[in-house]
């Protein structure tokens, strides 16, 4: 059942709303329904304020992840590079063209393998917590 109702256009509105039923085929009721319905739901503004807010959401745990990995990567670096200059001595200057030599070998294995688990995606940073819960667990026993 459909309940009547007045209501009062400004003349232009009403000449807009006549010739949009005209061009639609549908009858100035329908048109004013579906411009109520319309303005009574949720429109297109809270659907894409919604959908942005799962994305902004999303990309912000992106983010938080990134910022742990390079904060990981960049602590690994300098403790490695710390351990390093700690526990290398200084070569004589008879033995620097060797050790550039094996120096050169080893870094050209050291890419070669980097190459391959890249390929196989596996990932230093993901082993880590894995490391952790062996060594943890050990320690337990």
């Amino acid at each position: 059942m459909r309940n009547r109702m007045n209501v009062y256009f400004p003349p232009e509105l009403l000449m807009q709303i006549s010739e949009l039923a005209d061009r639609k085929k549908l009858s100035r009721s329908a048109i004013v329904e579906a411009a109520v319905a319309s303005f009574l739901s949720p429109d297109g503004a809270d659907r894409r304020e919604a959908a942005f807010a799962r994305r902004l959401d999303l990309l912000s745990r992106q983010m938080h992840r990134l910022e742990r990995d390079v904060g990981l990567t960049a602590e690994t670096l300098a403790l490695f590079i710390r351990f390093w200059l700690t526990i290398t001595p200084p070569l004589p200057n008879d033995a620097q063209a060797a050790a550039q030599v094996k120096g050169r070998e080893r870094f050209e294995g050291f890419v070669e393998t980097l190459g391959r688990r890249l390929q196989k995606g596996q990932s230093f940073l993901r082993e880590i917590p894995e490391d952790i819960r062996r060594h943890e667990s050990a320690d337990e026993t």
